[in-house]
């Protein structure tokens, strides 16, 4: 009678042992998929925070040189218009010539807009990044607190203490629900 008590205790053991080896596993596989997503979201943080001060100064760069040509261009134009003498007509048209010359073989056309377009491109597909990162994370965050949560599941891991506590979904910032005013005063 002892030795079939024993082997049957032996038997229940072994399998509340397998059985709970299951939940808890997969606990610790979607708890560390949480915390790669949030990583992720970081990460999309963090590439915003590089990115975008960069591509400003470029832009900022190809509009202030843009910018001098075009008054260099302007101001020798107003010359002409200003000469007194046939010697400081030509003086300016040679100074016309140069920046123009100058303009076309450095800039052979004006882009500021164009930059200005493919920098809020960049600035929308960072945000999209973002916003792709924190819908994955709310996503993993569910599945793990759905496991966790399930009533077997919950039975089994609570003998881990509290290893496995439920994980918060990303949040807006209060306000961000208003849509902000943009000016451009």
């Amino acid at each position: 009678m002892k030795k079939s008590f024993l082997k049957l205790t032996s038997i229940f053991l072994l399998a509340v042992i397998f059985t709970s080896c299951g939940p808890y596993d997969q606990a610790v596989l979607l708890q560390e998929e949480v915390d790669e997503s949030w990583g992720n979201v970081s990460a999309a943080y963090q590439r915003r925070a590089d990115l975008v001060p960069q591509l400003v100064a470029t832009v900022k760069g190809a509009a202030e040189n843009e910018k001098e040509i075009l008054v260099k261009v302007t101001q020798a134009r107003a010359g002409i218009v200003n000469a007194e003498t046939p010697e400081d007509m030509t003086m300016f048209g040679k100074e016309i010539n140069t920046a123009i010359n100058l303009a076309f073989e450095a800039y052979p056309q004006i882009r500021s807009t164009e930059n200005f377009g493919a920098l809020q491109a960049q600035l929308e597909g960072t945000e999209n990044r973002i916003n792709k990162a924190r819908t994955d994370y709310n996503g993993t965050v569910k599945r793990y607190n759905t496991h966790i949560r399930g009533f077997y599941n919950s039975l089994v891991l609570s003998f881990f203490s509290e290893e496995f506590n439920r994980k918060e979904a990303f949040k807006a910032s209060e306000g961000s629900d208003v849509a902000p005013t943009v000016s451009f005063d």
